[in-house]
């Protein structure tokens, strides 16, 4: 197996969007939905700004104790209405912080449930060939590691960050109402606070997206390794697997150490920064007490302020940070918000013929695929396919074949050329109502970890139980489906590892059955079976093409003899057609190649 490639592949319609965060505005994506719920927002603010005033609240109620209280009458005044507005205090900071904590957990949680469907829904609308040059597994790794960033800094940090905001400056205000002098002699550390958060945010930020980064490539490395455990395990490869995965691992280790290392050195000088302040203006303040122009309790209720102020802006160089890393995520999350759809319908899309004829044409249709911009998989390929025909398609490994399939259900559109499907070109019509006409059953069975039911209402969702039966028996397949313990609704397991090869490709069979459309694409589904699930399969297909216009890309040339016309491809091109015994006797690719199975198959 080679590398996994690097993840920064994604496509989108903004060149900049590939860019790492440059600054916190890529967080604008989470407003967009956080502000689908004002109500919980509003709830979260004011539960907010209650707590903080609440908080800062206490020190003044420090104050009245100590001034009022201790102080007054020398010493003898009663100090409990003042410890019972305290304790009213710390009652409203209690309420007031459980409902801030609902409220922007609640918000968190909905925001990534919201992101994750608005992200899903929007992959769906993207053609396959986005899927072939960005990998599978880290796009889902973004819909995982990146979300649940998301939901710590949408649940949790930008909860914190307003808190600390809000308590830092109403803190700033009440110190200058104690004492404008030791408030300005503070505030001129902030200044020496912000310009370490400035400089060293922004290596944060390279860290942090590339900390992601390396997580997505170790997510995409598991899944690899996985799905061809067969493959490393047959051919001992456990080792090499177990070292390149350690080397993943090492990677995103020394970035991840890299990012704390930062942001560590930061908040340490931020810290020592404040809190060096505060000591330099309490000493400041101790020397206005002694003189009396400040009260004990006014010097007492500046230390615990001083200190939350302090607690309040350390935090934030915290919380920074975590911003930074939600502005990652949510970068790279706005990165498959953006990318386009390269097949989509038009404005106005033209409606495909009624009553359905099932012709296909292809005319001059040269193709290159996105990944191989230097190769032609089709050139100037002419071919008109009568509704009824069955139209076999052989030739060798990579002589386009399969491009055929593709260009037909419009996964891509051709470079040159046009496609039509009963005289429509393709990018004229709604894709949706193309590949209604269409039926496809591939060489390699895909099976739903689901009910057998729902793989075959796949064909068509709204098909009546009776419907679902009579496509079954269609396909050879109802024997085996009624031998299930719960029948149709037993579930199949991940990637139907519950049927046999031959039951699989019956069950592909039946779903083709129920979609009943004029099209049908037929991968040649018998090539990997026994000889008595290829029996049981050819009759099931055969029934399946009565009155179809079928395509059928042959591997094995022994089913295709019966076909109505014969295409010889190679290197993208038509080099022979006809009928079989018409081929054999040209003596040209189709006879070599048959000369090479039959030989084969005697042998």
């Amino acid at each position: 197996m080679a590398s996994a490639p690097k993840a920064d592949r994604i496509e989108t319609s903004s060149p900049a969007a590939t860019e790492p965060p440059r600054k916190l505005s890529k967080l604008a994506l989470l407003w967009g939905f956080v502000r689908h719920y004002p109500g919980k927002l509003i709830g979260a603010l004011i539960a907010l700004v209650v707590a903080a005033t609440a908080t800062l609240a206490i020190p003044r109620g420090f104050m009245l104790v100590i001034d009022k209280g201790f102080a007054g009458a020398g010493g003898t005044g009663d100090i409990a209405p003042y410890f019972y507005g305290l304790l009213a205090v710390v009652g409203v900071l209690a309420v007031a912080t459980a409902c801030r904590f609902y409220f922007v957990s609640w918000l968190g949680e909905r925001v990534v449930a919201d992101i994750r469907l608005s992200v899903h829904n929007h992959l769906l609308t993207l053609a396959p060939g986005f899927f072939e040059e960005n990998r599978p597994s880290e796009i889902a790794s973004r819909l995982t590691a990146d979300t649940s960033v998301i939901e710590q800094v949408v649940g949790s940090t930008a909860s914190i960050a307003l808190r600390n905001i809000v308590m830092g400056v109403g803190g700033i205000i009440y110190l200058f109402t104690l004492s404008p002098k030791l408030a300005g002699m503070l505030l001129l550390g902030i200044p020496l606070v912000i310009g370490p958060i400035v400089l060293l945010g922004r290596r944060v930020r390279s860290f942090s997206r590339a900390s992601q980064d390396r997580i997505a490539d170790l997510g995409a490395l598991i899944s690899e390794t996985l799905g061809a455990m067969k493959i490393v395990q047959a051919f001992t490869q456990e080792g090499r697997e177990a070292e390149r995965f350690g080397s993943a691992v090492e990677r995103a280790f020394g970035t991840a150490r890299m990012r704390v290392a930062i942001r560590a050195v930061m908040t340490a000088i931020v810290i020592g920064l404040i809190f060096g302040a505060i000591v330099l203006v309490l000493w400041e303040g101790a020397r206005d007490v002694a003189a009396g122009r400040l009260s004990g309790g006014a010097i007492a209720a500046f230390v615990l302020t001083g200190g939350l102020v302090a607690g309040a802006f350390g935090a934030l160089t915290e919380v920074y940070g975590d911003l930074l890393r939600g502005a990652g995520a949510a970068g790279r999350l706005a990165e498959l918000l953006e990318a386009v759809p390269e097949i989509k319908a038009p404005a106005h899309p033209v409606k495909l013929p009624e009553p359905p004829q099932g012709r296909v044409s292809f005319d001059q249709v040269t193709f290159f695929y996105p990944t191989r911009p230097d190769l032609a998989a089709l050139v100037d390929f002419s071919l008109e396919v009568v509704p009824g025909e069955t139209v076999a398609i052989v030739g060798p490994s990579g002589a386009g074949k399969t491009t055929l399939f593709q260009l037909v259900q419009r996964f891509y559109d051709p470079q040159q050329g046009v496609v039509k499907v009963d005289g429509t070109p393709l990018p004229k019509v709604d894709p949706a109502a193309l590949r209604a006409r269409i039926a496809v059953v591939p060489q390699e069975s895909v099976i739903f970890a689901a009910s057998a039911r729902d793989n075959l209402r796949y064909g068509r969702w709204d098909a009546r139980e009776d419907e679902l039966w009579a496509a079954a028996e269609t396909a050879n397949a109802a024997d085996f489906l009624k031998a299930l313990p719960d029948g149709l609704d037993t579930f199949m397991g991940e990637g139907g590892a519950r049927l046999s090869g031959g039951q699989r490709q019956r069950l592909s069979i039946a779903r083709a059955v129920l979609r009943n459309a004029p099209v049908l694409l037929l991968d040649e589904a018998t090539s990997a079976l026994d000889a008595e699930s290829e029996k049981l399969v050819q009759d099931a297909l055969e029934r399946l093409m009565q009155d179809r216009t079928t395509l059928v890309i042959a591997h094995r040339l022994a089913t295709v003899r019966n076909a109505d016309r014969i295409i010889v491809m190679d290197q993208g091109r038509i080099v022979d057609q006809g009928r079989h015994d018409q081929l054999i006797a040209r003596d040209g690719l189709y006879a070599r190649l048959a000369r090479l199975q039959f030989d084969a198959a005697a042998a």
